[in-house]
């Protein structure tokens, strides 16, 4: 259920922030009116009682900017859902993407997607483009519901985690393509989270075709390099070999490397 201060997600009525928040807020108070009695019976207040005051200002002020933070992430969230809403209905649809695939074509808005592509921009402002809503466009490389998935991570900024699973590599390939940066970054970031030794060499692969994953080229390559052995012998590494052969002698370049350093360190 959402908090009813912040809005954000809690198990009860409050979420954790506004509780520790409420509890600051208490704490002040408790202090402040500590200090006034100390004041009345025992003069000067103390050094502890001033850092308990200035330890609950501290996360009072904390408090202040969590809230802050919630409300802003909540205007987002807000906004995001909007976009969305749009791209579920009909609302000033102006251009049909249609997959390659023969598919049925999916109504979208040329507005956001100019403003996520450069290429995609340079598309839809070529004169073909410069029709009444309704015309078409094809991204002849996705299937239809590769292209759904991407439409849906152009207008919320992120995908369900089952659908970015079955769909991060042709969505990888697709952001580099079309240079949708915040796409790019979004694979990427799960390329290097779900990196392992069966999917290590498809990995290397796709950064080392796509440039736009130079840090997952690195990550997979050192990888590859603390893991050869369960890697390097196996029928998958052999036919990776031979469609990938300048590849495979970095890897075992690396490899060499690796152990003589090894051996000098001992």
């Amino acid at each position: 259920m959402p908090c009813e201060i912040c809005g954000l997600s809690a198990r009860n009525k409050l979420c954790e922030g506004c509780v520790n928040g409420a509890k600051a807020i208490h704490a002040l108070l408790t202090s402040t009116k500590s200090d006034n009695n100390s004041a009345n019976t025992r003069g000067p207040v103390n050094n502890s009682t001033n850092h308990a005051a200035n330890t609950s200002s501290s996360n009072l002020s904390g408090f202040t900017l969590a809230l802050r933070r919630a409300s802003e992430m909540k205007e987002k969230v807000n906004y995001l859902s909007s976009c969305l809403n749009a791209f579920k209905g009909q609302v000033h649809k102006d251009i049909l993407v249609k997959p390659g695939n023969n598919g049925p074509s999916i109504a979208a808005h040329k507005s956001l997607l100019s403003a996520n592509s450069v290429i995609f921009k340079f598309m839809l402002d070529s004169d073909a483009c410069k029709a009444p809503p309704g015309h078409t466009i094809t991204l002849a490389e996705l299937s239809y519901v590769e292209l759904h998935a991407l439409l849906e991570f152009l207008y919320r900024g992120e995908l369900p985690k089952e659908k970015l699973e079955k769909h991060v590599y042709t969505l990888s390939i697709a952001a580099d393509k079309y240079e949708i940066k915040l796409l790019q970054k979004y694979c990427e970031h799960h390329m290097l989270g779900s990196l392992n030794t069966s999917n290590a060499l498809e990995l290397l692969e796709i950064s080392e075709t796509y440039k736009s994953y130079s840090h997952l080229k690195v990550e997979a390559m050192i990888f590859i390099i603390k893991n050869v052995e369960g890697i390097v012998f196996t029928p998958k590494f052999d036919a990776f070999a031979v469609e990938n052969p300048h590849l495979a002698v970095q890897i075992t370049r690396a490899s060499v490397i690796t152990n003589k350093n090894k051996k000098h360190k001992v």
